[in-house]
């Protein structure tokens, strides 16, 4: 799996845990979408994902979506 896939999974992953968090407990769950979904559009103009960062330290393999691990 490359970085971009995992960020990806990862993303959606926490927007489908805040969403069903949000009916079982608190509404106050859909500020971590809104936060997921923040973070997915200033990467898209950016290009700077931090979860990218922390793959890349793990051994992930590179995608070509972010411009942080283009470099060794």
């Amino acid at each position: 799996m490359t970085i971009d896939r995992a960020v990806l999974a990862f993303a959606g992953s926490m927007i489908l845990l805040s969403l069903a968090l949000s009916q079982a407990h608190s509404p106050y769950w859909l500020f971590l979408t809104a936060f997921v979904g923040v973070n997915l559009l200033q990467a898209a103009f950016t290009r700077f994902c931090p979860l990218a960062y922390i793959l890349k330290r793990f051994g992930v393999r590179s995608g070509g979506a972010f411009s942080c691990c283009d470099t060794p």
